[in-house]
């Protein structure tokens, strides 16, 4: 039999009906002492086995509370723990750059980072000093880990860098162990890669050997650390290897620098051009 509440008036009468019903029932069992014990033991029985799931559930209802409120907390902690990371790695990069400029021999100007744009194409990086404070075209952009890029474009206050990943990127390298020559790129597939170029194949190439700008062009001063060794490949049909470097510095995490404001020596780049005029 289906019952239909049609509205609040339908639901009163049923709801009369059931209470007449109950008080029946209790007029029926009060008649005997017998059946108020019977009805007690009954009910007491009853809420016993309903106390223990009862009690569960508040248990459960508490548990869950408490994790929240932990997970609140955890939330939290973890964030404040990132913050405590960052501001130490960021105080250790500060203390290694002040390290760097009182070991350096080179003229450094210090200066923040303001913008990155590395999309893999046209990659720039923007800094917060300009030709007024000295800086110039073809001036190197490194850290104290390495060499980061060279100035391209400047303002009075603000001067845009082309970072070693940018396609047309190019510096005059050595590797320190053996001093063989080449010139390093970016490899175009990688972030992380770069290439060293024109090295003979009778080179012995250890991996993890460093190699550093050779200050024979581009403006670089020498013994700027670049990357270190991963491993080589021959080129087909040539007498030279590729070499692929790790670069020392991390494009994406670096957040300041030093520009360097000293010119190299301009010497033997006018003997070389002399040298080329020669068979022109």
């Amino acid at each position: 039999m289906h019952f239909q509440f049609k509205g609040i008036s339908e639901a009163k009468d049923y709801l009369l009906t059931a209470v007449i019903l109950l008080l029946s029932v209790m007029l029926l069992v009060g008649r005997s002492r017998e059946g108020i014990n019977t009805l007690r033991k009954a009910s007491v029985t009853f809420f016993s086995y309903l106390e223990e799931p009862l009690s569960n559930i508040r248990i459960y209802r508490r548990a869950l509370k408490t994790n929240t409120e932990l997970r609140k907390q955890n939330i939290l902690l973890l964030d404040r723990l990132n913050r405590i990371r960052a501001d130490n790695e960021r105080n250790n990069e500060l203390r290694a750059m002040l390290n760097f400029r009182k070991e350096s021999n080179l003229q450094l100007y210090p200066v923040q980072i303001v913008g990155k744009n590395l999309k893999g194409v046209n990659d720039v990086i923007t800094i917060d000093a300009g030709f007024e404070d000295g800086i110039e075209k073809s001036m190197p952009f490194i850290s104290s880990r390495g060499l980061i890029g060279k100035v391209v474009l400047t303002a009075p206050h603000y001067a845009q860098v082309m970072p070693f990943i940018h396609p047309l990127f190019r510096v005059s390298a050595v590797l320190r162990k053996s001093n063989a020559y080449g010139i390093v790129s970016w490899s175009g597939e990688n972030i992380d890669r770069l290439i060293l170029k024109y090295i003979p194949k009778t080179v012995p190439v250890d991996s993890g050997e460093v190699v550093v700008t050779s200050g024979y062009s581009n403006g670089f001063p020498p013994n700027i650390p670049i990357g270190s060794v991963l491993y080589a490949e021959s080129e087909k049909g040539r007498e030279t290897k590729n070499i692929y470097l790790k670069p020392f510095v991390n494009i994406y995490r670096v957040a300041e620098g030093f520009v360097v404001t000293s010119q190299p020596d301009s010497t033997v780049k006018k003997l070389n051009n002399q040298y080329q005029k020669m068979f022109e």
